[in-house]
């Protein structure tokens, strides 16, 4: 009664569901990995935030890539702002990831150190971009004289790693990524790998404003969605199985349905006399009315 499962249709069918298994539970692990990622990372970023601030220079230096488990390490960094060659960064979100502005990017001359003299790149917060994009906007000094900066390490951004387009033609002292190599050619001196995100100390007046933590506590729905796709998978053989057992139901109604019909049908017809049917008496004659049924015997005499 499973002959059905030849046919073309359920043939069809069934390999689509062989293919589908394998698919869906490689989806799971990738959900389930992305998952991994994010927790590791985010157990790097709480590490790194509570870590006790070390020199900038015992993390990066000229032309060195800054390594993912340097990124938001804290660092501390003694100087003086070069205001002049002071840039903004388009496109950037406030606090509330709502606001576009700008991040104030602003070059800090080491003063002390094995890299004295060198310059780290601070990004000291954002501010409003204002209404006239063309032009630098008003921002917030710096402090003047030597200070000591502390904040969070960053890795230089790229296009790869940021999403964001490097846009050419932009007005002066405007900029869409914040990379240390291309200061350096602006700036035509050595430039530390990567930049500090200012956290300490708190500029006069809020402004320009802080940039927020990054969020480490969240684990996003990766392992939701891990668990639906292998959920999904499991669905696959139990939903075959059900289909077939109601495809299999059906036959048997349909076969049975059939036979009744086909009974009821052989017994047309077949009812006769009880005599046999052929309309022909198999007794004695009947006699006229009102003569007697007499047997005639031959005289003797």
């Amino acid at each position: 009664m499973y002959r059905f499962l030849l046919s073309r249709q359920w043939v069809i069918l069934t390999l689509v569901g062989l293919v589908l298994i394998p698919v869906m539970i490689k989806l799971g692990f990738w959900q389930y990995h992305r998952h991994e990622h994010r927790v590791a990372q985010n157990q790097l970023i709480a590490d790194n935030l509570h870590a006790t601030p070390v020199p900038v220079t015992d993390l990066t230096a000229p032309g060195r890539p800054l390594p993912r488990a340097d990124m938001w390490h804290r660092v501390t960094a003694t100087g003086t702002y070069d205001t002049k060659h002071e840039v903004v960064v388009r496109q950037r979100t406030a606090a509330d990831q709502q606001t576009i502005g700008y991040y104030v990017l602003t070059p800090l001359v080491l003063g002390q150190g094995p890299r004295k003299g060198a310059t780290v790149l601070v990004n000291r917060g954002w501010i409003a971009s204002g209404n006239d994009l063309t032009r630098f906007p008003d921002v917030p000094a710096a402090p003047t004289g030597e200070v000591t900066v502390t904040g969070r390490m960053m890795a230089d951004e790229t296009t790869e790693n940021s999403g964001i387009k490097d846009k050419p033609g932009l007005p002066e002292r405007q900029v869409m990524l914040i990379n240390s190599a291309r200061q350096a050619e602006a700036l035509h001196r050595p430039v530390l790998g990567g930049y500090v995100e200012q956290t300490a100390p708190k500029p006069s007046g809020g402004k320009p404003e802080p940039v927020p933590e990054p969020d480490h506590d969240s684990i996003g729905p990766h392992m939701a969605y891990a668990v639906q796709w292998w959920l999904f998978a499991a669905a696959v053989p139990v939903g075959w199985f059900v289909l077939v057992r109601r495809e299999r139901k059906d036959r048997l109604a349909a076969a049975a349905n059939a036979a009744e019909a086909a009974g009821d049908g052989g017994g047309d017809g077949s009812g006769g006399d009880d005599d046999g049917g052929d309309g022909k008496s198999t007794g004695t004659a009947e006699s006229t009315p009102g003569e007697p049924l007499t047997r005639t015997v031959a005289s003797s005499e």
